[in-house]
């Protein structure tokens, strides 16, 4: 029977106001992120579903507009409160497997490190679906080591709830019920609470299901366009990246969240989830998934790993090291994820290329500038007969949220969801077109003109550094004939 201490409040607190303080003091020093840029505007055209993805975070992004306005810093509110919740469930995850005081706050130190801390900062999907992941995983080990099956329907209930934000915590579902197959214990399997947790997250979610039935399943054609796209890269960079997403210098603690899991006979109920991290790696690998999917399960192992660790650091010396450790591996997540270094530095440093959440926040209010000088240069008559169209969401995303107070015409594009915002008015004989890519979208119009050359000024290589503004005209059919055309899913 395993001893469970109280919960460590001093330690876990200090350490979640201290994630909070960091995330509060940059919250806005650089720029929307380029996927806050398109949650946005998903979020002014509620629905149940969107193409890639369910309706949480835009809708979440849209209430917070609506509550605090139109800024970086209003839509960023959440992460500071997703960022306290991520590390209390750490805490309490460790708990369960037996953790103290210092093993709890050595697992809610996992928000102080790479992925958390851009989950925290840019409101974005996997901030919601880290939080939901290490709820689920609490819920089913609860179910296990204290054989109370009553949790599984509390963890029915967050699957449903997950679904609204992503439908990744199915993968979670499939690798802890493969190990539970291969590892026990295997009798849960047939437990009634366990199928009837299963169904309210069935009953919870049926709007997502309902959704992707009535769209032809549009996810599947969006994982299909990422396997096409990223897939090759998305497997080469497979394990690299589990090494990275915690920090270097604490991948000996998920190991031995690993190691206890599969050897220390008192957590045998739940031994199942060590080998589901190695099976969602395969799964992983196979649908060629992104390697961020795997983080709420990783995060889960440092947990349970926290708790070997703390009785590791039983001299001071070891507790010393740990210390040095620690204060290394957070402080260079910490600049490398946040908008530590000012703007005008940053692009003389690694970081853009190593982080590209840290690239893709820079430069969005100087593109607009640029395609707003162009769009000024056309004459009067063409202005009031011109539409924007762009390549990708972030493009689209900066000038509908920087171009109105410029004087901007609406602006249309092809990837994703932002598809089915067009076609363009059959008015439109003008197009200002923010584009890098396909050529065969240029060849929808008789003439294109290329006249700037998009540039942040901060020497940060991004998707849209040097992209090119050109003015089309001549459209060589109607815009529902042409619209077909300009659809991708990246």
């Amino acid at each position: 029977m395993i001893e469970r201490p109280r919960f460590a409040w001093k330690p876990v607190g200090t350490i979640a106001a201290g994630a909070a303080t960091a995330l509060l003091v940059t919250i806005s020093r650089y720029d929307y992120h380029r996927d806050e840029l398109y949650f946005r505007m998903l979020g002014a055209h509620p629905k149940w579903g969107y193409v890639d993805q369910p309706p949480f975070t835009p809708l979440l992004m849209r209430a917070c507009v609506e509550l605090f306005g139109d800024s970086v810093w209003a839509i960023r509110l959440p992460g500071l409160i997703l960022t306290v919740l991520t590390a209390g469930l750490l805490a309490l995850i460790a708990r369960e497997v037996g953790g103290g005081a210092r093993a709890q706050g050595i697992a809610a130190l996992a928000v102080l490190t790479t992925f958390p801390l851009i989950s925290g900062h840019v409101t974005v999907t996997t901030g919601p679906d880290l939080v939901m992941w290490l709820l689920a995983i609490l819920c089913m080990m609860r179910a296990l080591l204290r054989e109370q099956p009553r949790y599984w329907p509390a963890a029915g209930l967050v699957v449903g709830l997950a679904l609204y934000n992503k439908h990744l915590i199915v993968l979670l579902l499939l690798t802890v019920a493969a190990a539970l197959l291969v590892v026990g214990p295997r009798r849960t399997l047939v437990s009634p609470w366990l199928w009837g947790g299963v169904a309210i997250a069935v009953v919870v979610g049926l709007p997502n299901l309902l959704y992707q039935i009535a769209n032809d399943f549009p996810q599947v054609s969006m994982a299909d366009a990422l396997r096409e796209n990223k897939g090759d890269e998305a497997r080469i960079t497979l394990l690299p990246l589990q090494l990275v997403w915690l920090g270097p210098l604490f991948v000996p603690v998920w190991w031995c969240g690993i190691v206890a899991l599969l050897r220390n006979p008192a957590l045998r109920p739940v031994r199942a989830f060590g080998l589901a991290y190695p099976l969602m790696l395969v799964l992983l690998f196979a649908l060629a998934g992104q390697p961020y999917y795997s983080i709420g399960l990783l995060a889960a192992l440092f947990a349970v790993g926290s708790v070997p660790v703390e009785r590791w650091l039983s001299t001071t010396r070891r507790r010393a090291l740990f210390a040095a450790g620690a204060v290394v591996n957070c402080g260079i997540a910490i600049v490398s994820s946040l908008p530590v270094i000012p703007v005008d530095v940053v692009g003389r440093t690694p970081i853009p290329a190593m982080n590209q959440v840290v690239a893709d926040q820079i430069g969005w209010p100087r593109y607009v500038r640029q395609v707003a000088d162009v769009y000024e240069s056309l004459p009067a008559e063409d202005r009031a007969r011109t539409v924007l169209l762009t390549g990708n969401y972030g493009e689209a995303g900066s000038l509908d949220r920087y171009g109105k107070p410029l004087g901007l015409p609406d602006v249309y594009s092809g990837q994703n969801e932002l598809w089915h915002l067009g076609p363009p008015p059959e008015s439109a004989t003008v197009v200002v077109f923010v584009f890098q890519g396909d050529p065969d979208r240029l060849r929808a119009f008789g003439s294109c003109e290329e006249r700037a050359r998009l540039d942040n000024g901060y020497g940060v290589d991004n998707e849209e550094q040097t992209a090119r503004v050109y003015v089309c005209r001549d459209r060589v059919g109607t815009w529902a004939e042409l619209w077909p055309r300009f659809q991708h899913f990246d």
